[in-house]
């Protein structure tokens, strides 16, 4: 029976590697010498460091183009609220969404079914799993899923036949 899977990761080697890039770059422009910022990665959320909101802002789009220059969605990442630190700085956290949740993973299913094509859907832990006779049927959910905007970061891998 032909299947395939549906799930939500990151690749953390190129996380890494964006943030060093970014790291770099705040050392080198003109408009951060003499200020404080920081980004560290610390297992499934990056921390950013910065002395204002104007500063953290700044270094938020240097890393958000360093994430998409290596491929990595900018819907993989959700965003923290804007919180004081020590020092008169102010510091937001962004989490690496690894893994569908049981909601999202709970939509996704409803699209599906919403297609009325003869698959069927499983959920897995962290991810779908999607079945069906004919693999026509699987490519076009593929199609429908790739054309919905759900607020998540999807990969298709394991297409079995």
């Amino acid at each position: 029976m032909p299947s395939f899977d549906i799930v939500s990761k990151v690749d953390l080697q190129e996380v890494d590697n964006a943030i060093n890039q970014t790291v770099k770059e705040i050392a080198q422009r003109y408009d951060f010498k003499g200020s404080k910022s920081e980004v560290t990665l610390e297992k499934e959320s990056i921390k950013v460091l910065s002395e204002d909101d104007f500063k953290l802002k700044a270094v938020i789009d240097i890393l958000q183009t360093k994430f998409v220059k290596r491929n990595i969605s900018p819907k993989a990442l959700q965003y923290g609220k804007v919180e004081q630190a020590s020092g008169g700085m102010v510091r937001q956290i962004i989490t690496l969404q690894v893994g569908i949740s049981k909601e999202k993973a709970k939509d996704i299913g409803a699209v599906i079914k919403e297609t009325k094509l003869k698959v069927q859907s499983q959920i897995q832990d962290d991810q779908l799993r999607v079945t069906g006779k004919n693999i026509d049927d699987l490519q076009e959910v593929i199609r429908v899923l790739k054309g919905k905007d759900l607020d998540i970061d999807l990969q298709f891998v394991n297409f079995r036949s």
